[in-house]
């Protein structure tokens, strides 16, 4: 287990969150926090970058609703909604480097996860499969 990585765990503890899985070999955590829309947010320690990614939900392929997440993309602070290879999923990711990370940039980054599905839950709802 890397330095990297208990900082990583020791800043997800100090932010209040709960490490509800971890994969210790992979350097991975999960966590959850439903009243924040935080569902299964991983947390993924890979050599120099930290990856936090979470499954928003199912989509119906088509240009217009991913030019709408396009545009919400901009109003986001941090990360960006992104689609998985078969463009059928919308996912929520930014990533981070590991050498200089600090509990301030890990915060904000769920916090933009928060916030961009506080701001636009219900047009991401609408485009749910």
């Amino acid at each position: 287990m890397s330095e990297q990585f208990e900082k990583v765990k020791g800043y997800v503890l100090e932010l209040g969150f709960r490490i509800d899985e971890e994969d210790s070999s992979e350097e991975i955590v999960i966590i959850n926090d439903e009243e924040r829309g935080i569902h299964q947010l991983v947390i993924d320690c890979e050599d120099t970058v930290l990856v936090v990614e979470q499954l928003i939900m199912k989509l119906e392929p088509s240009t217009t609703v991913y030019r709408r997440i396009l545009q919400m993309n901009r109003e986001l602070v941090f990360g960006a909604f992104v689609l998985n290879e078969d463009g059928d999923s919308l996912l929520y990711r930014n990533t981070l480097a590991l050498g200089n990370l600090d509990l301030n940039e890990l915060e904000s980054t769920i916090n933009a996860l928060s916030l961009g599905l506080a701001e636009n839950g219900e047009e991401l709802l609408a485009f749910a499969a």
